[in-house]
């Protein structure tokens, strides 16, 4: 399957673009921030949270990042308006962290402190090695600040993540969980995908460890399976965790846990660069473009199947 699925991914660049629109439609929302509250409203409607980000890692000067900051800011004014369930999540270089620190925090303070407004939370994204440190920081940073409605990613692949779990215990933090997709040198990343899923399970043992919040950010079966065992041993109640997914991955198995009464939310992307994040998310990890490309498989077979 491995094989299959990126055998997918090297076809992409090949693939015209509105077939990659239609495909990026299950898991996009769309380029406008009314598509994402359509989406949104609807995962509402069958019982699950949200987190709305706003598309635009790619800023090349202060203006780019500044008015992302502007729209984080409609964001959180139709969140309220609408009356949704939903939160949102900020990737610090579509902020400036490749330009300057200072603007990032700048610009992060910003949107933090537009979400307290309303009573919001902001999930600052982890992205690749090279913005860790600086996004832990600026994150203290912002809870030194006496900001107190904002967490961080950390990407259990990263030979590092446990450690960092220990030096965040004295925030009690809210930190999202997930295994990461960007492929970094084997010496600071598990490559092996039996110590990655090891990594996560000793990671969100010490998380619960320390009291933190954490969203278990998992689509395999079997972390989910561990992520449960886990919050029974530490006798969590239902508000004191929750499972995140990425809207259009495997949606049944998010199902099944809100059925069983577990808190489930989803990450819902939108904007206009909806293509560049189509075709780096799908090359980062070729396994969503195998399970997109078989839901999609399975939805023809259905559909016509009832013709």
């Amino acid at each position: 399957m491995a094989l299959l699925d990126r055998a997918i991914v090297r076809l992409l660049p090949a693939v015209p673009k509105p077939v990659v629109q239609k495909l990026s439609s299950h898991y996009i929302a769309g380029s406008e921030l009314s598509d994402a509250c359509r989406v949104v409203k609807e995962l509402n409607d069958d019982g699950k949270m949200a987190t709305i980000d706003v598309l635009g890692e790619e800023i090349s000067n202060a203006d780019e990042a500044r008015a992302i900051v502007a729209e984080y800011r409609r964001v959180f004014e139709t969140i309220q308006r609408e009356g949704l369930d939903s939160n949102v999540s900020v990737k610090p270089t579509a902020l400036g962290l490749k330009l300057d620190h200072d603007l990032a925090r700048e610009n992060l303070e910003a949107v933090v402190r537009h979400a307290a407004e309303s009573g919001n939370f902001v999930r600052i994204d982890m992205e690749d090695s090279s913005t860790t440190d600086d996004t832990l920081l600026i994150y203290r940073e912002l809870r030194g600040a006496g900001l107190d409605n904002v967490g961080v990613v950390l990407q259990a692949s990263l030979r590092r993540t446990v450690d960092d779990v220990w030096s965040l215990a004295d925030l009690k933090p809210s930190v999202r969980l997930c295994k990461g997709i960007y492929v970094e040198p084997p010496t600071i990343q598990f490559r092996d995908y039996e110590a990655v899923r090891a990594s996560f399970v000793k990671a969100l043992d010490a998380l619960l460890q320390t009291c933190a919040y954490v969203g278990i950010a998992t689509h395999d079966e079997y972390l989910v399976d561990e992520g449960r065992r886990l919050v029974v041993e530490h006798g969590l109640q239902r508000e004191q965790y929750e499972f995140q997914m990425l809207l259009g991955v495997r949606p049944r198995l998010g199902d099944g846990l809100v059925e069983q009464g577990h808190r489930v939310r989803i990450y819902v992307p939108f904007g206009q660069q909806w293509y560049a994040y189509s075709l780096r998310r799908l090359q980062e990890n070729p396994k969503i473009a195998g399970y997109i490309a078989s839901d999609t498989v399975g939805r023809m077979l259905r559909r016509n199947g009832s013709g």
